[in-house]
């Protein structure tokens, strides 16, 4: 049986635009890694969204997604949460299980 380890996973889902802050509050927690990813489309408080017809990154959602140990947690959350108190974002956190934990 291979043995796993505990970490946690946070997803953020933003506006394009916003991407470069997020990743400078994951880089300045120490995240030793994270992936940015394009959100096609999606439904949420106001409806239906998707790219169609959006021109440049103005409007464009991504989802950033990174594993780190339960300690990063709430210093990453803090000043994230301070810049999307204003911004379109959703934040999610939850357990998940790594089969090599020194990369986390």
């Amino acid at each position: 049986m291979i043995k796993t380890h505990i970490k946690k996973r946070i997803e953020i889902t933003i506006e394009a635009p916003l991407v470069s802050r997020v990743l400078a509050i994951l880089d300045q927690q120490k995240a030793t890694g994270y992936t940015v990813v394009p959100a096609m489309a999606g439904r949420g408080d106001h409806g239906r969204w998707d790219r169609d017809g959006l021109i440049g990154r103005a409007g464009s959602m991504v989802m950033v997604i990174s594993i780190v140990d339960e300690k990063l947690v709430e210093p990453i959350l803090t000043p994230l949460f301070a810049l999307l108190s204003r911004q379109i974002g959703i934040v999610t956190v939850c357990d998940v299980q790594v089969v090599r934990p020194e990369h986390f």
